[in-house]
C-alpha cells in the first residue's frame, strides 16, 4: 500500500511525523510526501519541503512529489476540475507519481481544495485526516459527500488540549476509555472510537514535543537572548488584515498584551510579530514595553513560537488566539495569557466562522476564574459552540448545547453565543421574540405571515371550486 501525505503546514508535518514515530500510523510499502504551498502568494514563501529546519521531518518519507510543480501556475486552492475530468486526472497523477490502486490518503483540511479534489480523484483510497492545530477542534464547515466520509478511518491530531476531542468529522459523542480519565495526561497513544466508524488518534504531547524540538534551527539572536534574563514572549497575529478589528484596535490590543506580559514582572519582553504586520504595530508595542521599564526585543526569525518560548525559558506567553498558546502550555508547561479574544468572538462573521472554536478554546484556557480547567467542561463548551456553528452538520451535538445553555447565566451565554443564533435555533437562553418578528421569521424559506396568507388564499380557491360544483357551473 502506498501512503500519500498531502500536507501544507509545518504543524501538520510535525503531527504526521510524530504519529509515524509513535506507530500510530502503520508502515506502508511506500510513504510519499506531497507538499502543498497554500500561501496566498506562493512565490513569496517556502513550501514545507523547502524549509531547512524541516528537512529531518521530510526525511521520514521515501520520496517527495510537490503538487505545485504539477498545478503551476494554478493556485492549489483554486483546483476545482469538473467531474468529467476526474478519470483522466487520476491516470495522469498515478503515472506522474507512480501510484498503484492500493492507496491511503493523509490530508489536512479535507473540505477545501486541493485535498478535497484529491479525495474525489481517488475514490477507492482510504482516508486519514491529519490535524492542523486548533482548527481541528472545529466542526466541518461543509458537508462532505458520503462517499468520502465512509472512507475516513481515523483522525490523527496533536493532543495539545488534553482531555478534549476535536469535532472535525465528528459523530455521536464518544466514551473515553477507562484508563484515560478526563483531565489526565496520558503519554500513551490511545485510539478513541466513535459511532461514525472513525478513530480519534491523539499524538501524545511528549512525542509531539520531541519532533517539534527536532525542527530547532541555529539562530544567533536567540542564542544571545538565552542569557537567563526573566523574559515574556508576546505574539502578534495581525487581526486587522482579517477585517476583525481596525488598525487602531489592533494597536490597542497589542498594547494590552504588553500590559498582561508586564504582570509577570519581566526584565525583557520579546515580541514576535506577524510576518505581514506593519512596523507601526511594533513601534506601538515597543513604546508600551519601555513604559513598563522592560527591555524590548523584536524577533522575526523562522523559529516557531513554541521553540522560542522554550529556548528563552520564558516566564509566560501572551497572544490573541494563537494555536501556540495551548501548545506551549501543554508541551512545555509555560503560563499563558490572551488579549482580545472576547472582541474577536463578537466580531467573527458568520457565526460558523472556523476561527470561532480556536478563539473559544484560548479564551476559556486563559480565564482567571479557571471555569474550564476541567477538560469535561471545556469539551461541553466546544460541543455547544460547535453545534451553534453548524447545526446541520453537528446536529448530534444539540443535547450538549441545551445542557450547557440551561445552566448558563446571561453574561456567560453572551460571551460565547450570539443571541440571534439562539433565537434561530430555539436554544435555551434565547430572548422571547416579539409577535411581529415571530410572524415574519422565515420558516423553510417563507415568512410565517406569508405562509398564513398563502394558506388562506388556497383555502378560498378550494371553497370557490366547491361552490361552483354545487351550483352546477
Amino acid at each position: 500500500m502506498t501512503q500519500l501525505f498531502i500536507l501544507h503546514s509545518a504543524y501538520g508535518l510535525t503531527t504526521a511525523s510524530a504519529a509515524l514515530d509513535e506507530g500510530l500510523i502503520e508502515a506502508g510499502e511506500e510513504r510519499v510526501l506531497v507538499p502543498v504551498n497554500s500561501a496566498r502568494i506562493p512565490e513569496t514563501s517556502l513550501a514545507i519541503h523547502e524549509q531547512p529546519n524541516l528537512r529531518s521531518l521530510c526525511a521520514r518519507f521515501d520520496r517527495i512529489e510537490p503538487l505545485d510543480e504539477i498545478l503551476s501556475p494554478l493556485h492549489p486552492s483554486s483546483w476545482h476540475p469538473v467531474a468529467a475530468d476526474f478519470p483522466i486526472l487520476k491516470r495522469l497523477l498515478s503515472r506522474a507519481w507512480n501510484l498503484d490502486d492500493d492507496l491511503e490518503l493523509f490530508v489536512q483540511s479535507p473540505q477545501v481544495a486541493p485535498a478535497r479534489t484529491l479525495l474525489s480523484l481517488f475514490p477507492n483510497a482510504r482516508i486519514t485526516i491529519i490535524g492542523d492545530g486548533l482548527m481541528t477542534y472545529s466542526p466541518m464547515r461543509v458537508k462532505l459527500p458520503r462517499t468520502v466520509v465512509e472512507r475516513v478511518g481515523r483522525v490523527v491530531y496533536a493532543d495539545v488540549v488534553p482531555g478534549v476531542e476535536p469535532l472535525v468529522l465528528g459523530g455521536a459523542r464518544p466514551t473515553l476509555p477507562r484508563e484515560t480519565e478526563p483531565g489526565s495526561l496520558s503519554l500513551m497513544p490511545q485510539a478513541r472510537s466513535r459511532d461514525d466508524g472513525a478513530q480519534r488518534m491523539p499524538v501524545p504531547p511528549a512525542a509531539f514535543r520531541r519532533v517539534l524540538q527536532e525542527t530547532a534551527a541555529a539562530d544567533p539572536q536567540l542564542d544571545a537572548l538565552a542569557d537567563g534574563t526573566p523574559t515574556v514572549l508576546v505574539l502578534g497575529q495581525y487581526l486587522s488584515a482579517l477585517g476583525l478589528v481596525s488598525a487602531a484596535e489592533e494597536i490597542a490590543m497589542q498594547g494590552d498584551m504588553i500590559n498582561r506580559a508586564a504582570a509577570w514582572n519581566p526584565r525583557r519582553i520579546v515580541f514576535k510579530p506577524h510576518p505581514s504586520a506593519p512596523p507601526l504595530v511594533t513601534d506601538a508595542v515597543r513604546e508600551r514595553a519601555e513604559a513598563h521599564g522592560a527591555e524590548f526585543v523584536e524577533y522575526r526569525g523562522v523559529e516557531s513560537a513554541e521553540l522560542v518560548a522554550e529556548r528563552l525559558d520564558v516566564d509566560g506567553v501572551v497572544a490573541g488566539f494563537s494555536t501556540a498558546l495551548p501548545t506551549v502550555q501543554t508541551l512545555f508547561d509555560r503560563p499563558i495569557a490572551s488579549s482580545g479574544t472576547q472582541t474577536v468572538l463578537r466580531r467573527l462573521t458568520p457565526y460558523g466562522n472556523s476561527n470561532r472554536v480556536p478563539a473559544t478554546i484560548v479564551d476559556a484556557l486563559t480565564r482567571t476564574d479557571g471555569r474550564y480547567r476541567d477538560p469535561a467542561q471545556l469539551q461541553l463548551l466546544i460541543d455547544a459552540v460547535g453545534y451553534a456553528m453548524q447545526p446541520k452538520i453537528a446536529a448530534h451535538l444539540r443535547p450538549r448545547a441545551e445542557e450547557l445553555l440551561d445552566r448558563f447565566d446571561p453574561a456567560e451565554r453572551d460571551r460565547y453565543f450570539d443571541l440571534r443564533r439562539l433565537v434561530e435555533l430555539r436554544l435555551p437562553g434565547a430572548p422571547v421574540e416579539p409577535i411581529v418578528r415571530r410572524a415574519l421569521r422565515s420558516v423553510g424559506g417563507v415568512g410565517r405571515a406569508e405562509e398564513i396568507r398563502l394558506t388562506l388564499r388556497g383555502a378560498r380557491r378550494r371553497a370557490a371550486r366547491v361552490w361552483k360544483v354545487a351550483r352546477g357551473l
